[in-house]
């Protein structure tokens, strides 16, 4: 039975840059506490996406070109890399040289706009593996 990775992986980006939105949010409120909290979290989702996208990229490889999926893997894909570009910009806007300052709306903007997109990939990844059937065995037709 083989287990693609991907799955596996992506909760931590998912769980890091959903805490780094609702911190940006709590740091309205709460101020610096909340918002160094946002940039740290945020900074190690964006590093924990790494192996989480070169996984995906190899679930890509072994998909065939003619896959009635690929359109929903292709969403999938856009999606998550849109997060992370709304990421990666809400943290260069609240870099001052390596040391983090407090984010402006726009920041936080981004912030909740990567989450936005993160939904959305999240609900096409679960149609790729509930839909689509994508990296679920077929079952064991010696047991049934």
């Amino acid at each position: 039975m083989r287990h693609p990775l991907h799955p596996a992986l992506v909760h931590f980006p998912v769980a890091c840059w959903s805490l780094a939105t609702a911190a940006d949010l709590a740091s309205l409120a709460f101020g610096e506490p909340a918002w160094r909290f946002a940039g740290i979290v945020l900074l190690t989702g964006i590093g924990f996406s790494i192996p989480a996208m070169l996984a995906g990229f190899l679930e890509l490889a072994r998909l065939g070109p003619d896959s009635p999926a690929i359109k929903d893997v292709n969403r999938h894909m856009l999606m998550v890399m849109c997060a992370l570009a709304c990421y990666v910009t809400s943290l260069f806007l609240r870099l001052h040289g390596t040391t983090l300052i407090a984010p402006g709306l726009l920041s936080i903007g981004l912030s909740m706009l990567g989450f936005l997109c993160l939904g959305v990939a999240g609900w096409l990844g679960g149609k790729l593996v509930y839909g689509h059937r994508l990296g679920v065995s077929p079952p064991d037709e010696t047991s049934g």
